[in-house]
């Protein structure tokens, strides 16, 4: 592939970034729904908002895209693409299509620096099922030095924080309905990557270098972000949630450790933990299942908890005080009880569209992004109780992206812009 340890230029001029992190390690949003997955962060979030209350600033994106912001200090990332396939009518020139990762202050939405890259000729054609994602849909991830995007069958890039080019690795080329979704999650000295469906693969890469430190194959049909469980003895498990079957891996070679049959079809949502308990949906049928972690071998029968006809085909879960909560992406507001599984409340939302944002919170409230109708904003309860429904922007913005939160604001992205949501202070 050309662009194999090719450094490609920075489109703005870098600013001199001090970025003192003013935000705690807890605050920060580093990789896709929050720290450890859980999709709960903040403080003093705004219940109501719109484009003239609690809004701190818009920014305009270059390019459209469906990842979610992550911060880190008072740094934004994420990804969008342009050139080519803005729209299924006027396609464009496919060759002319451009993928960005894109950092902003925290503070006042300025975009600091934009890092272009050309796509892979293995990128698909446009149609109206990849147009509904697009070219830059999984979240990247940051640590304390560099920031790690994958673009699919583009490949997994590095960039420092100041936007200068580290290294670009293909993880495989392969393409699959509507694109690239799982997203990379950092551990230690590793970047790991789920490239179930560009190579039926999960690669752990060098942080530093992009060189493969480990490869794991037969993971099938997974469009889902890994996630990092931490036992109660002080080990890690890396959990794979796959068709067919739930895997923990060791993280530190991709050693298989234990299996769980589980989903007998394509894997999207995240597993969220608690403690050493996983909460692994997915499936068309919509199932969910209940897995202790740290087994050894076949843990079907022995570390197996509860499984329920429940849960979502595409958007993940979070569990906030012993209940399990979704923004469900065929519109439904869904609560379990995370010690057996019971229904609390199966609600509608406010949309006849797909939802593709997964649900966050922030310990006291849940916030549901829909497409089209805006952000649904419940209790944190096992009583269904809305509060409000938010909007911003334009008609024509459809929001896929699940939000980020860091201290006491709300980061919202749309297919045109990043809204920043904060209380407005009293003069």
């Amino acid at each position: 592939m050309s662009y194999k340890n090719r450094t490609l230029p920075i489109l703005v001029p870098i600013l001199v970034l001090s970025a003192a992190a003013s935000l705690t390690a807890e605050e920060s949003w580093g990789r896709f729904r929050g720290r450890n997955a859980t999709g709960i962060a903040g403080r003093q979030i705004p219940t109501h908002w719109s484009d003239t209350e609690n809004l701190a600033w818009r920014t305009a994106l270059p390019g459209r895209g469906s990842s979610s912001p992550v911060i880190h200090g008072d740094l934004i990332f994420l990804t969008t693409y342009s050139g080519y396939g803005q729209s299924t009518e006027a396609p464009g020139d496919r060759s002319q299509l451009k993928l960005h990762v894109v950092c902003l202050s925290s503070t006042s939405g300025k975009i600091l620096w934009n890092h272009e890259l050309p796509a892979a000729e293995e990128e698909q054609q446009v149609t109206k099922r990849v147009a509904d994602h697009g070219y830059a849909s999984p979240t990247p991830c940051v640590d304390d030095n560099s920031v790690f995007a994958s673009f699919g069958p583009s490949g997994v890039v590095a960039l420092t924080h100041q936007g200068e080019f580290k290294w670009r690795k293909s993880v495989g080329t392969r393409t699959a309905g509507f694109g690239a979704a799982a997203s990379p999650i950092e551990f230690k000295d590793l970047l790991i990557m789920n490239a179930s469906i560009e190579d039926g693969a999960v690669y752990a890469l060098d942080k530093n270098t992009g060189e493969v430190r480990w490869r794991t194959s037969d993971i099938e049909r997974a469009w889902t972000t890994p996630t990092i469980v931490q036992l109660p003895d002080g080990n890690s498990e890396l959990i794979i949630n796959q068709k067919g079957s739930i895997l923990g891996l060791d993280p530190a070679n991709g050693k298989k450790l234990w299996s769980c049959e589980a989903i007998q079809d394509y894997v999207v949502p995240c597993v969220v933990a608690q403690g050493d308990t996983l909460y692994c949906s997915g499936g068309r049928s919509n199932m969910t299942f209940a897995v202790r972690a740290g087994g050894r071998g076949d843990v079907t029968d022995t570390h197996l908890l509860w499984d329920v006809p429940r849960g979502a085909n595409v958007t993940s879960p979070m569990i906030d005080n012993g209940y399990l909560y979704w923004s469900h992406d065929k519109a439904i507001a869904l609560c379990l009880r995370a010690s057996d599984g019971e229904e609390m409340f199966r609600e509608r939302m406010p949309t006849r569209s797909r939802v593709y944002a997964s649900i966050v919170g922030d310990g006291k409230h849940l916030f549901l992004t829909t497409r089209d109708a805006g952000v649904l904003v419940l209790a944190a309860s096992p009583e269904y109780r809305e509060i409000a429904i938010n909007h911003l922007g334009s008609q024509e913005e459809r929001f896929n992206a699940t939000p980020a939160i860091s201290g006491d604001r709300l980061f919202l992205r749309s297919d045109a812009a990043l809204y920043c949501v904060k209380t407005e202070k009293a003069d």
